[in-house]
């Protein structure tokens, strides 16, 4: 395989939207060794997923997604939004409660987006590379950039709710499952438009991310104006 196939549907976009979350944290920035181990750890959920995909098989509950969509529609849109989407999400949470949360400079709302995205950033990358073998150069582009910037628009979601949940010292756990809950749905849909409706794949999922991504915008550019207008932002620019 060429090398400019790997590197340009995996390693430009993942290193565009690293810069691009490092830059938007810039008033208070993560130690770059925690955000990388947020790369790492978004990699090894990957395999969770994985591994979560091979528990369903063990029950029969593991379904072609491509072959539902083919002869029942319906059945394709609960097995997206109670299984792909809780899947997926559920491996990028993980980490983010088991490790993430402890760090001790996961000290603003800000910051559970970020490592949110990082944790998508690495899962959508070892997703990336796993469906290379699958795709043409043209489809793996065309997957390579639109993969990390679907994931950091659903992890984004219980990212934010989450880290403010912890850093806010209130019950965690209600908070985990209502925006682990919500993602998920997000997650669910967006997949069973692109599987089950190829001809309005595009529009329809498009207008989701969208939407989604417009949410992220004006919630990082409000959290970034009270990052920077405040007393330890102020101490760090004098």
């Amino acid at each position: 395989m060429k090398l400019t196939v790997l590197i340009l549907p995996v390693v430009l976009p993942v290193l565009f939207w690293a810069w691009y979350h490092y830059y938007k944290d810039r008033h208070l920035p993560e130690p770059l060794g925690h955000l990388f181990l947020a790369f790492l750890l978004g990699a090894g959920a990957f395999w969770l997923g994985k591994l979560m995909y091979v528990a369903l098989g063990i029950f029969d509950l593991r379904l072609d997604a491509y072959l539902l969509a083919e002869t029942n529609r319906g059945a394709l849109l609960l097995y997206a939004v109670l299984a792909i989407g809780p899947i997926e999400e559920l491996a990028k949470v993980v980490p983010f409660l088991l490790v993430i949360r402890r760090f001790p400079e996961f000290n603003e709302p800000i910051d559970g987006i970020i490592y949110a995205s990082f944790i998508a950033l690495g899962f959508a990358a070892v997703e990336n590379i796993f469906y290379l073998q699958f795709l043409t150069s043209g489809e793996a582009i065309a997957r390579g950039f639109a993969g990390p910037l679907v994931h950091i628009a659903f992890a984004s979601v219980w990212g934010y709710y989450v880290g403010c949940a912890c850093q806010e010292r209130r019950r965690l756990w209600p908070t985990v499952m209502l925006a682990l809950g919500g993602a998920a749905a997000l997650h669910g849909i967006y997949d069973y438009l692109v599987i089950a409706m190829p001809m309005f794949a595009l529009p329809a999922s498009a207008l989701l991310i969208l939407l989604l991504w417009l949410w992220r915008l004006f919630l990082i550019r409000d959290l970034d104006a009270a990052s920077a207008g405040g007393p330890a932002s102020s101490q760090e620019r004098s």
